[in-house]
């Protein structure tokens, strides 16, 4: 359910532009809470309807993970006015394409098409949101989906617990804690009634953003989504915990043994505050400037010159309460995970030491501003990032802003969050190791 939309890509792509342009966008709330944003772009034919709702793997009970991730499978089952299985042939008998995903913060569907076919897409989330149905043939085919994209994505994949053993080793209290995809002995477990009450709760229209982008008549559309959305029923009224965690103070340690593997990996990885705060973009900063290409300080020294690692990387894991800033590498030859982690100390040490120089300043600008322009090319990456800066962030034309906090951002600033957060003794240091008996062939 989270591959890239393929189909129609060319022509959304050619809705797009290779400046950046103002995203122009209208929003407002219907009476039972749903907020509404609309965009037109008329440079192609084509249309997105797209539902974000603000529920994600953090929502769920500890002893029931994995069900908003299950909801991202379950919901496209059927509907009182969708036969079971028909979903999809609707979608692509009308020139479609659709698709879901979802995160530790929000679970979002979407359908692109013709833009002829907008009131097509305007019902069909309709009744995902008003009539959806659930029940215990539909959770059990949709189990045994889990269950295989389980085994491919995560049992059978190298590496592929690394983000759960990071997580689960740096939260104690947040739900963060534990992955998006769950646990299967807990999905299990779980009644039909279980499932009914999870989507009760969450999948209501004042938990949610509808955005239509594209080919659209404003004065239409509006008339559609009333029609549509308007006489759902207003869900409970969802007061969202708080979860505290206390700062690392002294670094912790551990270990995990994948079967998949045969060449260690180590992790160093720090907790960072929130996704909506600028320091969170100060660190996207430092992770381009650390690891991103080939000529960046940690590839070209540790990979290129020193040839002491097979791949190296940092990456900000930007989260809507905290976030983890996660540095990896494979070690080559001779050369120990301590021995990469001391390379990178060194890199990290300069950072929060020297302010970096006005020519790789001036590269991390120009990546930022490429950046911006490709994340809003295509009519599908605007319907997304309205739909995240309204429902997570707060303020949806960050779509416009966002890019002047980057430029604001200075190189004092740089020096000044990688002293704050990037210490020795606020990180995890995780050896993602094979198993014994890899390690011995």
């Amino acid at each position: 359910m989270n591959k890239i939309i393929m189909a129609l890509s060319t022509m959304l792509m050619t809705g797009g532009t290779m400046t950046a342009q103002k995203v122009v966008f209208e929003e407002y709330d219907l009476d039972n809470g749903l907020h509404v944003i609309l965009h037109n772009d008329s440079s192609a034919p084509v249309v997105i309807t797209s539902v974000m709702y603000h529920v994600g793997s953090k929502d769920e009970n500890p002893e029931r993970t994995g069900f908003a991730h299950f909801f991202e499978h379950l919901l496209f089952e059927g509907t009182a006015n969708i036969k079971r299985g028909e979903w999809f042939k609707i979608v692509t008998s009308n020139g479609g394409t659709n698709n879901a995903n979802t995160s530790d913060d929000r679970t979002y569907y979407y359908e692109v098409f013709p833009s002829n076919n907008l009131e097509l897409g305007l019902w069909m989330e309709s009744e995902r949101l008003m009539h959806p149905v659930i029940n215990q043939i539909g959770v059990d085919t949709q189990n045994e989906v889990v269950k295989e994209e389980k085994r491919l994505r995560v049992d059978n994949q190298p590496y592929g617990s690394l983000i759960a053993e990071v997580k689960k080793n740096m939260f104690v209290n947040h739900p963060y804690r534990w992955t998006t995809i769950g646990e299967m002995a807990h999905l299990d477990a779980a009644t039909l009634e279980e499932f009914q009450a999870f989507n009760k709760k969450f999948y209501s229209p004042n938990n949610a953003v509808l955005v239509v982008a594209g080919q659209i008549d404003i004065a239409q559309t509006k008339a559609w989504v009333k029609k549509y959305f308007g006489p759902i029923p207003r869900g409970e009224k969802l007061t969202k915990k708080t979860f505290v965690e206390q700062p690392i103070n002294k670094t912790i340690t551990a270990s995990y043994e994948d079967p998949n593997i045969q060449k260690e990996m180590v992790v160093a990885s720090y907790r960072t505050p929130s996704m909506k705060t600028r320091e969170a973009r100060v660190l996207d900063m430092i992770s381009t400037y650390l690891s991103d290409g080939k000529s960046s300080k940690l590839y070209k020294k540790i990979v290129d010159d020193k040839k002491m690692a097979l791949q190296i990387g940092a990456f900000n894991y930007s989260l809507e309460d905290y976030g983890m800033y996660i540095l990896y590498g494979l070690p080559q030859g001779e050369n120990t995970a301590n021995d990469l982690v001391r390379e990178i100390d060194e890199e990290i040490i300069k950072l929060q030491t020297d302010l970096i120089s006005e020519t790789d300043f001036q590269k991390l600008q120009n990546k930022n501003e490429n950046n911006y322009v490709n994340n809003n090319a295509s009519i599908e990456g605007v319907a997304g990032n309205l739909a995240t800066y309204y429902l997570l962030y707060g303020d949806v034309n960050l779509i416009n802003t966002e890019i002047e906090m980057y430029r604001s951002i200075t190189r004092e600033e740089i020096r000044e969050v990688a002293k704050k957060y990037l210490n020795p003794n606020q990180r995890l240091i995780l050896n993602y190791i094979p198993t014994k008996e890899k390690a011995k062939n």
